[in-house]
């Protein structure tokens, strides 16, 4: 599974971004897709995450600020970034899984996307 990831750059505090991935290639029918980040110092970390079924998890952090979605048809998975505070700069990854087939629980990383919010 290859992932193309775009979205990042610099943001005053307060302002948005939206992130977005493409995943294709060995692709099942049954997935997850999401984002992870990771800043200086600090172990990489989900932010939000949903399934082709639409089960959601996410970082209490970004609770009501940030909204996931997806489109199934096209492998797509958007990430809103609202409101956004100094410490969600940190560099971006979106991630699959597969949640069925041979290639059962094998995640996929994609190159980061730095996001700076900085005045």
């Amino acid at each position: 599974v290859q992932l193309q990831a775009s979205g990042g750059g610099l943001v005053e505090p307060g302002g948005s971004l939206r992130l977005t991935c493409t995943a294709s290639g060995n692709i099942f029918r049954e997935n997850a897709m999401g984002w992870y980040r990771q800043s200086p110092g600090k172990e990489r970390e989900v932010v939000y995450a949903i399934t082709t079924g639409g089960s959601v998890d996410y970082a209490d952090s970004v609770k009501g600020r940030f909204t996931i979605s997806r489109d199934n048809a096209k492998n797509m998975v958007y990430l809103q970034m609202n409101d956004l505070r100094p410490e969600d700069t940190a560099v971006y990854y979106c991630h699959f899984v597969n949640l069925g087939g041979p290639t059962y629980g094998r995640e996929y990383w994609g190159k980061g996307t730095l996001v700076t919010v900085s005045s």
